[in-house]
């Protein structure tokens, strides 16, 4: 892995040290460090800047409406072995904290949305692969599943706004669905997010949500205690800091993806070399929700992934290409475990709370560094802290629609 440059590196101390806005104002964190860069945001003219904001601990509460923003080897069937554990690690992992941002960066229209919800769905732990040890007497017991989404449209920004706003619904209809209780668990998310991302898919078409050329990309995480659940279409991507490794929980399906080329060709598409590989030298992502121009070649076919969650887990990193075409998976993990472990000791040793979450530290300085870089996208950073320790329920985050 090639170590951070020095200017990443003072970005990196500059951007941690400024103190960031609450829920409802305009990041003013990133604003006031890169205004003299030439971009406009989606809600403002003249900075890069966009929403951002942090929740303190996710209890279990009812469902809320998300917040939106305007704003591995190749595989057939990506899968992660969930393992039986001898103590159930989900007892410890109640609450969650977490921070975003969502910025035009250096395009012209943006087009990425994003979802957080916490509690969408409330489940018995067995449900979602916890509570495994022999004789666990926390298997029947009640717990929040949360959700985070990031949606990076092309085309147009409809259907990213769409999915931000009705898939987690989506999924929770389809999760509750009679079916067979004998086919487990794992198989059972499995078919509700497949048919919940087909559902989406058809649903853009019957609402008339948006022109047939327009699509988006969906990475979503639905988390529990024990399990982390991917699901992905496209290329933005999920990954797991856990210890010292950085763990990618998705792979990118792009069209010279091994097994994504066999099946376009298969389909009697072609891959075409232009500005980098293409769908019929169009689209640069061989899956992703909407574009029925391009069907059967793109098709709204997600790839799912278990993770079962362990004590060395730091934190998730869910983004658009915004971040990964100038971040490596690796650079992006260094940042944010550097970021967290020292706020961490800071609020340890007792020093003046900001008020600013480590998650959103860290998705406000992973941002700073991708401008930093040029990155000519859209740019949202979702981080999911899982070591996150909070005395007090009082200052959970009430999540509004911006």
């Amino acid at each position: 892995m090639e170590p951070l440059l020095e200017e990443d590196e003072q970005r990196l101390d500059r951007v941690d040290s400024l103190q960031e806005p609450d829920l409802t104002s305009t990041s003013s964190s990133l604003s006031s460090v890169f205004s003299a860069v030439d971009s406009r945001s989606a809600t403002s003219s003249g900075d890069i800047s966009g929403t951002s904001g942090s929740s303190g601990e996710i209890l279990t509460a009812a469902a809320v409406i998300p917040r939106l923003l305007e704003p591995a080897p190749a595989c057939e069937e990506l899968k992660a072995t969930v393992t039986a554990r001898q103590k159930c690690v989900g007892r410890n992992n109640k609450g969650v904290t977490w921070g975003f941002t969502s910025v035009i960066g250096r395009q012209r229209e943006m087009e990425d949305a994003v979802a957080v919800v916490p509690a969408f769905m409330s489940l018995t732990c067995d449900h979602v692969g916890g509570c495994t040890a022999p004789g666990s007497r926390t298997s029947p017991e009640i717990s929040p599943i949360h959700f985070f989404g990031v949606y990076d449209g092309h085309g147009g920004s409809q259907v990213a706004k769409f999915c931000a706003e009705r898939m987690h619904g989506v999924i929770a209809e389809e999760r509750d669905c009679e079916v067979d209780e004998s086919c487990g668990w794992q198989r059972r998310w499995e078919v509700a997010l497949s048919t919940s991302f087909e559902r989406a898919d058809n649903e853009v078409v019957t609402a008339a949500v948006a022109p047939e050329m327009v699509g988006s990309t969906a990475a979503i995480v639905v988390l529990s205690g024990c399990q982390i659940i991917t699901s992905n279409c496209g290329d933005s991507r999920v990954v797991l800091c856990r210890g010292t490794e950085t763990i990618a929980l998705t792979v990118d399906q792009k069209p010279d993806r091994q097994d994504e080329l066999m099946r376009i060709e298969r389909e009697g598409g072609r891959v075409i070399n232009w500005n980098g590989a293409r769908v019929f030298g169009v689209l640069a992502m061989s899956r992703a929700i909407g574009d029925r121009y391009l069907r059967p070649w793109v098709i709204p076919v997600p790839e799912v992934t278990f993770t079962t969650r362990t004590d060395d887990d730091e934190c998730l990193i869910i983004a658009s290409d915004g971040l990964w075409d100038v971040m490596s998976n690796e650079e992006a993990g260094e940042v944010a475990r550097r970021l967290l472990r020292r706020r961490r000791r800071r609020a340890l040793m007792g020093e003046v709370d900001d008020g600013v979450s480590p998650a959103q530290a860290v998705a406000d300085n992973l941002t700073a560094i991708a401008i930093g870089r040029n990155s000519c996208d859209n740019i949202s950073v979702i981080v999911v802290d899982l070591k996150s320790k909070r005395k007090s329920p009082s200052n959970a985050a009430k999540i509004k629609i911006k």
